[in-house]
This record gives C-alpha cells, structure tokens and sequence, in this order.
C-alpha cells in the first residue's frame, strides 16, 4: 500500500525559502501518479497549494502564484515543492497526497482535497520573525 512522507519543514523568516519533499515508502515510485501539496492552518480548513500530474501539469492556489513551485524528480522518487518569499500566512501543517487514478487526468490536476485519499503524516512550516 502507498505510503508517503514529507520532509523539509520548519522554522523560517518572512521572506525566506524552504523546500518540502514527498517520497514514498517501500520502493513505490511516484512518477504515474497525480501528486498534491496541501495546508493547514490552526482553526482552518485544510487547503489545497499545487498538484502536478504525471505528464508535469501544474496547478497552483493563487496566492502562491509565482512564489511556490512543484516538480518531480526525474527518477520518479520525490515531488518537490519549492517555497520562496514565505509570509506568515504561509504558516501551517503542509501534507502530500496521491489522487487516485479514477479522478487523475495525466495532463491536468486539480486540488480539491476531498478528492485525495492517501496523505502523508505532514511537516510544519513556520514563517515568523
């Protein structure tokens, strides 16, 4: 059964960067599958931040428009999301999550959260002075 982790959280300045990761476990590759970055803040409904499909269609919540960017490795291994000029408002519990196949399309994705149905154990991104 899939099984993924993130990585790469913590504590940063406004303005600054991190990069979170999601690998899965026991040998499964990730490269078929659609892949989703989600958040969730304190008191709030968790929100979907980018996706990216198996043939490298992206789609971002607007606010990270031009600041955040999700890739694979070419190994099929890891997604990315790269986060850059973090605000506080960036601050919360950042999860992966695989779309299963009967709502993945290979050239396009969506972040509907509801639509996810195997998620990782989330990394906290803090963004703070």
């Amino acid at each position: 059964q899939l099984q993924l982790v993130e990585s790469g959280g913590g504590l940063v300045q406004p303005g600054g960067s991190l990069r979170l990761s999601c690998t899965a476990h026991a040998g499964f590759i990730l490269d078929e599958k659609t892949i989703g970055w989600f958040r969730q803040a304190p008191g709030k409904e968790r929100e979907g931040v980018s996706c990216i499909s198996s043939m490298l269609s992206t789609t971002y919540k607007n606010s990270v428009k031009g600041r955040f960017t999700i890739s694979r490795d070419k190994a099929g291994n890891a997604v990315y999301l790269q986060m850059n000029r973090l605000q506080p408002e960036d601050t919360g519990v950042y999860y992966c999550a695989s779309l299963p196949s009967v709502y993945s399309s290979r050239y396009s994705c969506n972040i509907n959260h509801h639509q996810y149905n195997t998620w990782g154990q989330g990394t906290q991104v803090t963004v703070s002075t």
